[in-house]
């Protein structure tokens, strides 16, 4: 009997191919491979990404707009593996502890973990790590 290899796993960039947020790239945080009886009963995972990319930035612009032109909108979201594509990438220096061991259905925690995902995917962004997962996708 043959093993499959695992492709999603935490810390794997996937792009997100149905839904609001198709042509967007994310990072699995948690995987469930057999799924949860009550609500998904597939396969899902637990992924946090950008909606969209950053603007362009330039030398002549000034602090504040340039700041201002470095934000995210992020989003979290549980999603199917038939949803997802895997890419080659991985971000395993980026780590999201706090996120993934909350269960996030109340509206106000949700928020909550949405705000520090965006902070730390600004964080990366100004560190110039991971470049190829803030850029947009090209088709």
């Amino acid at each position: 009997m043959m093993k499959i290899k695992k492709t999603y796993k935490q810390g794997k960039i996937v792009i997100v191919l149905t839904g609001r947020y198709a042509g967007c790239k994310a990072i699995i945080l948690k995987t469930s491979d057999d799924g949860k009886p009550e609500n998904k009963p597939l396969g899902h995972a637990l992924v946090a990404g950008i909606d969209g990319s950053t603007r362009k930035l330039t030398r002549k612009m000034d602090k504040n707009y340039s700041k201002q032109r470095s934000k995210f909108k992020t989003f979290l979201k549980r999603l199917r593996y038939t949803h997802l594509m895997p890419t080659r990438y991985t971000a395993n220096d980026v780590s999201f502890e706090q996120l993934v061991a909350r269960d996030l259905m109340d509206p106000a925690l949700r928020k909550m973990c949405r705000f520090q995902s965006r902070v730390k995917f600004e964080s990366l962004y100004k560190e110039g790590k991971n470049k190829w997962f803030f850029q947009d996708v090209r088709f």
